[in-house]
């Protein structure tokens, strides 16, 4: 059995790894794309690079949705008796979880509303028009909060590690 948590914590590190790494490049690296010349460019290689992570990122969400079920089942705290006792809540560890579940759906609620709205309409609009501007700073601001969470939710989880 502890065989199958330590692959399991394993699968669901690197998950995160491709994730964050994927939001921190867009965030940090990805914007230097804005120093071209051409609207046109600019705006066919966010939309590629942004379609090309978009299967890998929700890939990546699903293993981790997945492995951290299967984690709080290796930490026997997926249950009705640890889950709805207001004791457990209150505890450093329950509170930690509580705040890492809590940042997790906020960047669940993120990603969807960046991949599947803001960033295909940024793309979809005539490159350097005021409505593209808009909304690609709209992704971009979305991107860069998604990140600060994620990192978030590893210090969260490195408390988590070491018991709340």
């Amino acid at each position: 059995m502890r065989s199958l948590y330590i692959l399991n914590v394993t699968v669901h590190v690197l998950a995160a790894f491709v994730w964050l790494g994927g939001m921190l490049f867009l965030a940090i690296v990805a914007p230097i794309l804005r120093d071209l010349e051409s609207p046109e460019l600019r705006s066919r290689l966010f939309r590629e690079i942004g379609e090309r992570f978009r299967w890998v990122g929700w890939t990546c969400i699903g293993i981790l949705l997945v492995t951290g079920v299967l984690n709080l089942q290796f930490a026997g705290v997926l249950n009705a008796a640890s889950l709805l006792d207001a004791s457990f809540w209150a505890t450093p560890y329950g509170r930690t979880l509580g705040g890492k579940l809590g940042a997790v759906l906020a960047m669940l609620l993120i990603s969807a509303v960046h991949d599947f709205f803001l960033g295909p309409r940024a793309t979809s609009l005539l490159p350097g028009s005021a409505e593209s501007i808009v909304f690609r700073r709209r992704a971009s601001y979305l991107a860069r909060v998604n990140a600060l969470l994620g990192l978030l939710v590893v210090w969260a989880a490195v408390l988590i590690a070491r018991g709340g």
